[in-house]
């Protein structure tokens, strides 16, 4: 019976495995997702379902017949490559674009500028790839310099995945049933003005707020999530609300947080008050903040024990690389131990290759 089996599964080629590996990825990371999105290794997953269904639409093609199709294939999958190592190579050219309209739109303070730095260090690694500088220098310093673009790349992916995810949460299912809303608080404009990035989170979950109602349901209660700042005349939390009750959301509504300082403490404070609002902590929420924060707010909600997935508002589309370049070094430092330490021995093993070079062992190096 088992030699059966392995006929019956060798008959079908490679074709056959890549379905079923396909279909196996898909359905675990579906799964995977649907149970908790707030998790990194969805991205992983999802990026493995779209190699094997790309290995599965390419073998599919050259089992075809058609030499036409096959050819227009290969050229479509070359200019792609072709494309996305330029995208690579040429990203400081966008990443310095979208600095000028971020400098000229938005105030001049350090997190505003992340596309101006990002786009240097990208000009330089590109510098490296492209001129090569390695070959005029010794052979053991050129491999222990290969561990920058080697780290870059170890980066590269690390953004990528980040991306992956942080797309997947936008299109994360909704389900009108929310007991509590979360507004995350952010800076006040003249220490008392709502500014139109958290306007945005408020009247989004005002919006959310409605569609629950008009489905038949009760009204959720809103939290107001924010303290005052060193430059705030009152806190983000009265800010927001003050600004909810003129949108018509009734005060006996309204629950206020304001002893926050960040996106943590929004988390577990808000947790805190609904707690205690509700009686126990099996109560569903969900938190409002901007598109691109919204993941790592989601992160750090999972961090504290806070079952809530969020909801993002709309932002302007040349805020956006910034902001998520800003969000993407949030997660990076909430697993800064693990980077630290793969890119340590990403170091460590050019440095080893550049000593074997050095003392003669050049047989034993692997690059």
């Amino acid at each position: 019976m088992l030699n059966q089996i392995i006929a019956f599964l060798g008959r079908r080629g490679e074709f056959f495995y890549i379905s079923v590996f396909m279909l196996l990825i898909f359905f675990a990371f579906l799964i995977s997702w649907l149970i908790e999105p707030r998790c990194l290794i969805n991205g992983v997953l999802f990026t493995i379902f779209i190699v094997s269904l790309l290995s599965w639409i390419t073998v599919m093609v050259h089992k075809s017949t058609s030499h036409g199709l096959q050819r227009a294939y290969d050229l479509l999958v070359l200019a792609a490559l072709f494309g996305i190592v330029l995208l690579l190579i040429f990203a400081w050219i966008f990443l310095f674009w979208n600095a000028y309209f971020v400098w000229k739109y938005e105030s001049h303070t350090l997190p505003n500028l992340l596309t101006l730095i990002t786009g240097f260090l990208a000009l330089i690694i590109s510098i490296i790839v492209l001129l090569g500088p390695g070959k005029y220098l010794p052979r053991w310093l050129s491999l222990a310099l290969a561990s920058i673009p080697a780290i870059a790349i170890y980066l590269g992916l690390v953004l990528y995945n980040f991306l992956v995810n942080l797309l997947l949460y936008q299109i994360y299912p909704r389900t009108y049933h929310q007991d509590y809303l979360i507004v995350l608080g952010a800076g006040l404009i003249n220490g008392d003005q709502v500014s139109k990035l958290l306007a945005a989170r408020i009247n989004r979950a005002i919006q959310y707020s409605n569609r629950q109602y008009q489905k038949g349901r009760k009204r959720p209660i809103l939290i107001m999530s924010g303290g005052q700042g060193a430059d705030e005349k009152i806190s983000e939390a009265l800010a927001i609300s003050r600004f909810a009750q003129r949108r018509g959301v009734s005060v006996d509504r309204i629950l206020l947080e304001d002893q926050s300082k960040n996106t943590y403490e929004n988390m577990l404070f808000s947790k805190r008050i609904a707690t205690k609002d509700f009686g126990n902590s099996h109560f569903k929420a969900r938190f409002f903040s901007n598109n691109y924060h919204i993941f790592r707010a989601a992160l750090l909600a999972k961090e504290v024990g806070l079952k809530a997935n969020g909801v993002g508002a709309y932002t302007r589309f040349y805020y956006l690389p910034n902001a998520i370049i800003r969000e993407f070094a949030g997660v990076f430092v909430m697993h800064k131990r693990r980077h630290f330490v793969i890119m340590g021995l990403i170091v460590l093993f050019f440095i080893l290759q550049a000593i074997l070079v050095m003392t003669g062992l050049e047989r034993f190096t692997v690059i």
